[in-house]
């Protein structure tokens, strides 16, 4: 089944997330459409709804990113929500830190066809002491599907910057986790978990993130 047969038609919605750089979107969409399924990045189902619960659901962090940020995304995989929050701020440079080889040559292969210089692919695991002393701290940690939110904060928040934020991109039960991992974040050194709707006005849908601050 060639790329064209199930090509995913760009959305209107998707120029005024992306901007000037919607282009750079587009062949990030057509490369997931041609060989993310057959090398297990993404699921067949996946296609139809590529733009919406992928590219978007990602891009609309942005609104939460400052200026010449740095951000580090936890457990990247396909590369969410780390690249297309790359690809709409050019000025935020974006450490995508994924444990499986596989997945690390995907990375270093998008990356390399849509030419993204603020983008650094690094293989490693956050919870892991070398890791962390390779890659340094950020302004911004991301993670999407990566863990229970107790478990992401032990491992996030020693890559987050004093002052700075955990992101976790979740679903319905965003609330529930923050009152059942509460202790669990507090021990982390996080502190005022919110849920936040990132894209409202934007997406149909926004996307649902869980807000960790850094404590001193």
């Amino acid at each position: 089944m060639s790329a064209v047969e199930h090509s995913a038609p760009t959305p209107d919605i998707a120029r005024r997330v992306f901007g000037d750089h919607v282009d750079r979107a587009e062949k990030f969409a057509d490369f997931l459409i041609e060989h993310g399924v057959v090398r297990g990045v993404i699921g067949p189902r996946e296609v139809d709804r590529l733009w919406d619960r992928h590219l978007l659901n990602s891009a609309v962090l942005a609104e939460r990113v400052a200026d010449g940020a740095r951000v580090i995304d936890v457990g990247s995989g396909g590369g969410f929500p780390g690249m297309p929050l790359a690809i709409a701020r050019p000025d935020v440079d974006v450490v995508l830190l994924e444990p499986m080889a596989r997945r690390i040559g995907w990375l270093y292969d998008v990356v390399e066809r849509l030419d993204l210089p603020n983008v650094t692919v690094v293989r490693g695991r956050a919870e892991e002491k070398p890791t962390r002393k390779a890659i340094g701290t950020a302004d911004v940690v991301t993670a999407r599907a990566v863990a229970p939110l107790g478990k992401l904060a032990r491992w996030c928040l020693p890559l987050v910057r004093r002052d700075g934020e955990l992101l976790a991109l979740k679903g319905d039960s965003a609330a529930a986790e923050i009152e059942r991992d509460g202790q669990q974040i507090r021990s982390a050194n996080g502190f005022d978990p919110v849920v936040l709707r990132c894209g409202e006005g934007v997406l149909e849908r926004p996307t649902t993130v869980v807000r960790i601050r850094k404590g001193a």
